[in-house]
């Protein structure tokens, strides 16, 4: 593993552990807070300093189109949702836009039975994907990193993931999309926040349900983690609200720290940013994850365990055939 991430994981400080009924949430508190400035896509876009579109007026599923006038970088994290234009779409990996920049960025669609104008540019939706949808995009991001060095997911298991979330929740939607699910849970993901307060310092978190971990996010600056923390957590809350609650005597120190161990026993890509920086990717013992590391440090990394269903999932043959498709 890249000595600049080992060293970051091996000087994880972490907080006082928050419980709520079947989840646990361990805080990551900054210790080393230095690198690169920026802002997160919130922020930019409040501050009207970003224009996300679609790469032209026909559009195209996996692309689009972000500019940028800030005078520092904005940070874009995996997994962000942006609603609007021809369809939701989310992040298929964290980017740190350059300043003064144009980009074309990798995303995946979140509303499957739309594709036309709802309005001329996106919005930050509010929401991230849910922590099983970001692992198994994760997966497919991967592979095709591997295979053709492109930050494409499956589109066809991510809309079929959408799917299944909704039909886990008996809720439907008129075109099919992410957000329609996420806005239908909020007042439960909303009861789940008020109980996993920001903690001082906080810059990341690892997430554990009916004791097991879930998985770990975390960023290079604090105060760019106390925006994303209202989305964050309700990513990872998302999937517990489906999970039958486990009565158990867990030792979460001890959950956590053979998930860190087997994070640094991870197998290693590098691949170049779309923006500044570059890409590690991992594959271990029913573990993956990414790393984003830029000017000597680590802007954001994400690890998440897997189940043995899902490790079997890589893109089949039938998936790969649908992937770009648009409806």
């Amino acid at each position: 593993m890249e000595n600049i991430i080992s060293r970051k994981i091996e000087e994880i400080k972490f907080g006082d552990i928050q419980l709520h009924n079947h989840v646990a949430v361990i805080p990551i508190i900054s210790t080393n807070q230095s690198g690169t400035d920026y802002f997160t896509m919130k922020e930019a876009m409040e501050r009207n300093l970003i224009t996300v579109t679609e790469v032209s007026e026909g559009g195209n599923v996996p692309e689009l189109k972000v500019s940028n006038r800030a005078e520092k970088p904005v940070l874009l994290l995996d997994g962000e949702e942006l609603a609007g234009a021809k369809q939701n779409r989310v992040l298929n990996t964290t980017i740190l836009l350059k300043e003064n920049s144009e980009t074309i960025i990798p995303v995946s669609c979140t509303e499957h039975g739309r594709w036309s104008y709802r309005s001329a540019h996106f919005e930050e939706s509010g929401y991230m994907m849910s922590a099983k949808l970001r692992r198994v995009k994760n997966e497919s991001v991967h592979q095709n990193l591997k295979y053709s060095r492109a930050f494409r997911s499956d589109q066809g298991r991510v809309w079929d993931e959408i799917a299944h979330e909704a039909c886990d929740f008996n809720l439907s939607s008129p075109t099919e999309a992410m957000r329609d699910v996420h806005e239908a849970k909020k007042e439960d993901m909303d009861g789940y926040l008020e109980q996993f307060p920001l903690a001082i310092d906080q810059n990341g978190l690892v997430v554990i349900v009916n004791g097991e971990v879930v998985g770990l996010d975390m960023v290079s600056r604090k105060e760019a983690f106390g925006i994303l923390h209202p989305k964050l957590i309700k990513s990872y809350v998302m999937d517990s609200l489906v999970v039958k609650p486990k009565k158990g005597n867990y030792n979460y120190q001890k959950k956590t720290d053979a998930f860190l161990k087997k994070i640094v026993n991870c197998r290693e890509s590098m691949f170049e940013s779309v923006g500044y920086g570059r890409d590690f990717r991992y594959e271990g013992n029913r573990i993956v994850g990414s790393a984003l590391v830029h000017a000597d440090a680590v802007i954001h990394m994400a690890f998440f365990q897997i189940t043995e269903a899902e490790k079997s999932g890589h893109m089949s043959s039938a998936s790969r055939r649908r992937m770009y498709r648009t409806n």
